[in-house]
């Protein structure tokens, strides 16, 4: 793998351009062409992926040319920061926070207590600005935000294009938060179709969270465009272990290290990988868990029961952090649990292949993470369970040096050619001019249908080399 320490330019904000402090009426000129305004609840100085994401995804747009507008929240998806200016700009960038902040972030029904803020102080900006704005994009943090889209169109004419991080209510339906018949999930159902038929376009993050749309929602099925998220080869770069403080600061340099990094939530499949480490428990491999969620209580429950001295957790980084902790570890690992495929997306995949190394990844068989893998020819593929299986490749690459330096090349290589901000910018910057030029269509509603408890369709799992159909005998 190759060595060396990051320029000093990635340290700053991530390897983005730095943001300054503005008044609110210095605003983007009204004179450019196209105008493109975001709508999202994270942002950074937040943590989460997706703020992160889309922060990567305005700057990359906007040397593209494409001025664009960002209403976000204030932080405290992981850190303890209360407040972020309420006005930021950054060139052809414009970020607008609310002012309000977060209750109760870190609790299950205080981000569902903030997500119905947001949307509500959402609603209360669409109509201070109106029509300002070209086409408006909107993503699922929070996932009912896209209903503002609808919204939008029907009170101001203004074109909206969907951008799906996950799917909801399907997610809570998999996780037995909520039954499938449930009044509120049928309603919601009936939401999402009527805001995508609606659509300009729809973006969904794998071919299969595509299949779960169209499955849903047929009339969707030509608007629908799968852009993979990415990672930026030229701020996470390879560094050697004996060259990365953050490997030194945690005594990883000289034991091999399998890292799990990112959200420990009940979409991911934490099982699997701790099964895992109770077989290695008396070899010289260590896992370290990097982040929170859900799962990450249980998991140090777990280990502190089976009594097993080789996992250790560490909080969230800071994303200037990230360039070394993500390559303060020898194998990276992706898991989803089963059911979930189509559902949610981990973005982890890319940065994982970035940093140059191995990739283990945990999932359905029918996943399409392991269509990249195989692509990629960056590590191996797991079926959800097969800890046996997870171990044993383990140990063969800590035994194999040249193997682990083969398999991190050919996933960095895979990401420069594939999954860069520059590549992805670019798809979106397609889609978006197209969806401006589009002549705008009467407002059109799904049938009354979905309301009734008969008529639900399903996700039925694909086997290899198969089609997906709609079936009445699987859950979402």
């Amino acid at each position: 793998m190759s060595n060396g320490k990051i320029p000093k330019q990635h340290i700053s904000r991530g390897g983005l351009p730095e943001t300054r402090s503005l008044k609110p009426e210095a605003l983007i000129p009204s004179n450019l062409p196209v105008r493109l305004s975001i709508i999202t609840q994270y942002y950074p100085p937040d943590y989460a992926a997706t703020g992160q994401l889309i922060e990567e995804l305005a700057v990359n747009l906007g040397s593209l040319g494409l001025p664009v507008q960002i209403f976000t929240g204030q932080p405290g998806y992981a850190f303890r920061k209360q407040t972020a200016p309420p006005i930021e700009r950054s060139e052809r960038l414009l970020v607008k926070r609310s002012r309000t902040a977060q209750i109760w972030p870190q609790r299950i029904r205080g981000k569902a207590v903030n997500g119905l803020l947001f949307c509500l102080r959402s609603g209360l900006h669409l109509i201070k600005t109106g029509s300002r704005g070209d086409i408006l994009l909107l993503t699922t943090a929070p996932p009912f935000l896209p209903i503002l889209g609808y919204l939008a169109n029907l009170c101001f004419g203004l074109p909206y294009v969907c951008l799906l991080y996950d799917l909801y209510p399907d997610v809570a339906v998999e996780l037995n938060v909520v039954p499938a018949q449930n009044l509120l999930v049928r309603f919601w159902n009936f939401l999402n179709c009527c805001v995508w038929k609606n659509a300009k376009r729809i973006i969904v993050l794998s071919p299969s969270m595509k299949e779960r749309v169209v499955a849903k929602c047929p009339e969707v099925t030509n608007k629908i465009s799968v852009i993979h998220n990415w990672a930026d080869p030229g701020w996470i770069v390879p560094i050697a272990k004996q060259d990365n403080w953050f490997a030194q600061e945690f005594n990883l340099v000289d034991t091999f290290t399998v890292l799990y990094s990112g959200n420990m939530g009940r979409c991911h499949d934490m099982e699997t990988i701790l099964e895992a480490a109770s077989l290695l428990e008396n070899e010289p491999i260590q896992f370290v868990f990097i982040g929170n969620g859900a799962k990450r209580q249980t998991c140090i429950n777990k280990i502190s029961t089976l009594g097993l001295s080789n996992c250790r957790f560490l909080p969230y980084q800071s994303k200037q952090n990230l360039p070394y902790s993500l390559t303060a570890c020898d194998l990276s690992l992706v898991s989803i649990s089963p059911g979930m495929e189509g559902l949610v997306v981990p973005s982890k995949f890319y940065a994982a292949l970035a940093a140059g190394r191995p990739i283990a990844v945990i999932s359905e068989q029918h996943s399409y993470l392991r269509q990249l893998m195989t692509e990629a020819n960056c590590g191996a593929a797991f079926n959800n369970g097969d800890a046996s299986g997870l171990a044993k490749f383990i140990r063969c690459l800590a035994t194999s040096p040249q193997l682990q330096t083969r398999m991190g090349q050919a996933g960095r290589q895979y990401l420069e050619s594939n999954f860069t901000p520059e590549i992805i910018a670019q798809q979106y910057s397609k889609i978006l001019q197209e969806a401006v030029k589009e002549p705008m269509e009467p407002l059109s509603s799904p049938s009354f249908k979905w309301l009734r408890r008969d008529n639900s369709s399903h996700f039925v799992k694909k086997k290899s080399g198969g089609v997906v159909k709609v079936s009445k005998h699987h859950q979402d």
